[in-house]
């Protein structure tokens, strides 16, 4: 006779490790087949919620008919609100195909001081009553206990991904490696929007850029059973403190106190990306005509009044509007477009940013002197073009409130 099995026998699974497995049963209902977690980390998920999406042809042409799509919103939390020294994350996540998943966290992420280990070389000295003593040597060295926190996800054909997280915040003298590994189908059908951005600590306790070390990497292949995949493309963070005090890490970050990238890939997110690439291409350019500057008067001439009008209502901007920031800029009135309104923000706050396109993907960098201001210039852009909320509902932006 078989033995029944203890209901109340211990998880396999080792400290800080999660996986999740998201997936479509039938009826065609979305729900999480493999939800668990281990301490430190901590998994919330709330009730799925739908956004009603237009369907679209096999050309990807809009029809005039729409459905309701579920989104199934996962929380990624630590117990105390961040990491120790010594802790380690390990999540894995699959998305089965047809599936959509937001991935979110409820506040930036902490990481705090990490503890010092030493480790000599020693030798012995004995005498004819004691036991052998170890005497410090003068190579010893001193080594800071990481925190780690890596991430696989597989996105299966036709599923998407919307990853944006609060921005991590390392502590002084912390110490921290992350990796992020995402399999995307080798046809070009899955979809992925990734955010992965790192502010200067705490700056109201004098602490910014003051942490020992902060290492992340993005890497994005192709998934084959077979081997770890194709890689399409890499993206990585190194962020340290010169022992030799050779260069401060405030001095090499010129002042910006968030740094942050914004990975978008797939036909979810195509309008999205072509967005980003079409407004880094309509900023100014050294040699460029500013057109947010007022032009300098010049001795009329007679024109036809088809020139002068163009002239005086200004070039048309993304929307197809008349621009008007340079008779807002002479006459101090505030810009009235979304995009005049950008860019003025952009400007005032000193904030930095451009794009690259390589393999289908679209990268955003992006830094600025406050947390808020990325905050802003960010949920400004997602928001205008419109793909984020139309397709994952507005609970997937939180991270941006």
């Amino acid at each position: 006779m078989a033995s029944l099995m203890n209901p109340f026998a211990k998880s396999r699974a080792k400290p800080g490790e999660g996986e999740i497995v998201l997936s479509v049963l039938p009826p065609g209902k979305q729900v999480l087949t493999k939800f668990e977690y281990q301490y430190p980390l901590k998994l919330i998920s709330p009730d799925p919620h739908k956004v009603t999406v237009t369907n679209h042809d096999h050309d990807g042409k809009p029809k005039d008919s729409t459905r309701d799509v579920p989104i199934t919103t996962v929380f990624l939390l630590t117990y105390g609100g961040g990491l120790l020294a010594g802790d380690s994350i390990n999540l894995t996540v699959t998305l089965e195909p047809h599936t959509r998943l937001a991935l979110l966290t409820q506040g930036s992420t902490k990481i705090f001081k990490s503890k010092s280990s030493t480790s000599t070389t020693t030798a012995t000295s004995t005498t004819a009553q004691t036991l052998p003593l170890p005497v410090a040597s003068p190579f010893a060295t001193t080594t800071n206990q990481p925190s780690r926190q890596t991430l696989n996800v597989k996105i299966s054909p036709h599923s998407s991904l919307c990853y944006l997280p609060d921005p991590s915040q390392p502590y002084a003298e912390s110490t921290y490696t992350q990796q992020q590994n995402f399999y995307v189908d080798p046809f070009g059908s899955s979809s992925i929007l990734l955010l992965d951005w790192v502010n200067s600590g705490r700056p109201a306790l004098n602490e910014k850029w003051t942490l020992s070390s902060w290492k992340g990497r993005n890497e994005i292949r192709e998934f084959d059973e077979y081997s770890n995949g194709r890689l399409l493309i890499r993206d990585a963070l190194l962020l340290f403190n010169d022992d030799n005090n050779l260069a401060d890490l405030s001095a090499k970050t010129d002042g910006k106190g968030i740094l942050g990238t914004l990975i978008i890939y797939g036909p979810l997110f195509k309008s999205l990306a072509d967005f980003f690439m079409k407004e880094f291409k309509s900023l100014p350019r050294i040699g460029a005509k500013n057109w947010n500057r007022t032009p300098a008067p010049r001795t009329p001439t007679v024109r036809s009044p088809m020139i002068r009008e163009e002239q005086e209502d200004g070039p048309e901007d993304y929307f197809g509007q008349k621009s008007t920031s340079a008779s807002a800029s002479a006459s101090g009135a505030a810009p009235t477009t979304p995009r005049a309104r950008q860019k003025k923000e952009e400007e005032t706050e000193g904030l930095l940013w451009t794009t690259a396109q390589a393999r289908g993907f679209v990268l955003v960098k992006f830094g600025a002197a406050e947390v808020d201001e990325a905050r802003r210039w960010l949920d400004g852009m997602l928001k205008r073009e419109g793909s984020v909320q139309r397709e994952f509902g507005h609970q997937a932006m939180l991270c941006l409130r």
